[in-house]
Formats: structure tokens, sequence, C-alpha cells
């Protein structure tokens, strides 16, 4: 009956068009670095944030951050990096590193707790900094975008002796990863720029001696009394940190920002 109608004849054959879905595909973005990257307790989770983010919703964003780290402790866990395959890698090392050059209190501790093989300096940073760009643009194929540091403190022009010693290395530091960014073809991320940019606009306290109790409470008071990281910066009179080193979250979006960009990037 349908035939006499019509409807079978060659006419009026359904025809299936072709697919317009295109199928995304999905990346994985590695982050390595120290407890900046870890996010965890007084330092804000760029992370979180940016997996919160609807136009990272096909990103998969593995962590790698490890408290304490310097760029030799980060060079050690690359096998695990390359492990899960990334389309980009995103490095943030060096505030441990300065720390230590400009503490002796901290160069005591991290030569201990992370088993240096000799003393921090410029050239050691460059070195491991450059090795560790090498071994991830021929080993992983990924697309690298290395951070700047951020400033330690929130006076970019205090005489204090101890804040200015931080300020001159932080951006030594920086120059330094700027310069193997350039030299190994790998994309530089201003994170000092974006924030140096924001003190020199509307300077805070000095950061003038490092000390572990500090720390310790900080912890103790995000993790135990369930303070907000922010709530916790205002108590120590910070604006854009939580301590003087870890990043609140003022600071931390405009890290996110930054790497957002980076990825971003085709």
């Amino acid at each position: 009956m349908f035939c006499r109608i019509g409807i079978m004849s060659p006419e009026f054959t359904l025809r299936r068009e072709p697919s317009t879905m295109t199928v995304v595909e999905q990346k994985t973005v590695a982050c390595l670095g120290s407890s900046s990257t870890a996010g965890k307790g007084q330092a804000f989770d760029w992370i979180a944030e940016l997996r919160a983010r609807p136009r990272n919703a096909q990103v998969k964003f593995e962590n790698f951050g490890v408290g304490g780290d310097l760029a030799y402790n980060a060079l050690k866990r690359l096998p695990a990096v390359l492990a899960c395959r990334p389309s980009k890698v995103v490095v943030w090392v060096g505030g441990n590193d300065v720390l230590a050059l400009v503490s002796r209190r901290a160069r005591r501790f991290f030569s201990i707790s992370k088993h240096l093989p000799c003393a921090p300096s410029p050239g050691w940073f460059r070195e491991n900094l450059t090795e560790l760009a090498r071994r991830l643009k021929s080993d992983a194929a990924a697309d690298i975008g290395l951070c700047s540091l951020c400033p330690i403190g929130e006076n970019l022009d205090s005489e204090d002796p101890f804040q200015k010693e931080l300020n001159r290395r932080v951006k030594e530091y920086s120059d330094i990863v700027a310069a193997v960014a350039d030299e190994e073809n790998c994309r530089y991320i201003e994170l000092y720029e974006a924030i140096a940019e924001e003190l020199r606009a509307s300077p805070g306290q000095a950061f003038t001696s490092f000390g572990f109790l500090p720390f310790y409470l900080d912890a103790f008071r995000v993790l135990v009394l369930r303070r907000s990281i922010d709530e916790v910066a205002r108590m120590n009179g910070w604006r854009f940190h939580t301590d003087g080193v870890h990043l609140n979250s003022r600071a931390g979006r405009i890290v996110a920002d930054r790497i957002q960009e980076f990825i971003d990037a085709c």
C-alpha cells in the first residue's frame, strides 16, 4: 500500500545527513610546582579555580605541586608528570629557591628536608630549570609554560634588609625564568609582572623575617579552625598574600587568569 502512494519510491527515500557534531578532545594540563601549586592549607588553590570555569570543561588538570620543593626537586619528579601524557605543562618553581638563598633558617631546613646536594644559587636554579624545560620538550612533546615568581612580601621599595634582598632575588630569578623560556622556546607566563604592578600601585607591608611558627599557626587556622585564607590574610595584615609567601584569593585569581591565557593559546 505504501508503495502505491509513492512513499517508497526513489524520490521519497530518506537520506541520513552527515553529522555536524564535533568531538572535542580533552586536553591534559600538568601543573608542576611547590606549595603554591599544591593549593593546600593557606595557599590559594588556583587549579581548583581553573577547574571550576566552564571554558575548561574539556580540560583535565593534574596537580603535581609538593610543598617545599625547589626547582631541583621538581626536576626529580618529572617521570610522574610525563606519565600523564600532558598536552600542556605549567611550571611554577623558584620561590623556595629564593627563600633558601636569602634565609639561613630556610636554607638549613630545605637542605635537610629536601636532600639538596649543594647550596642554592641562581646558577643552580637556572641549570635545573633549563634541564626541566628540555626534558619536557623532548619527552612530552607538550607546550611548556614557565611562570615567573610572585613577590614575597608586599613592599617592592622597602628599605628593610630582608625584604630588600627578597625583592632583588625574586626579580633576578624571574629574569632567569624569562631567559630560559626564550632560549628553550617555552611560553613565559608573567606572574611576577602582574602582581608587582598591583603592589607598585598600592604598596603593603614588608616581609621582614622567615620563621616556621607563623606558617604553622596559619595552617592551624585554616585546617583546624576552618578560617578562610582571606580571613587569615586580614588577620595578618596582608592584601595579596595569606602569610607574606603564599597568595590569597585576590592574587591567586590573577595567577589563574594569566595561566588561563596559556591554556587558551593554540
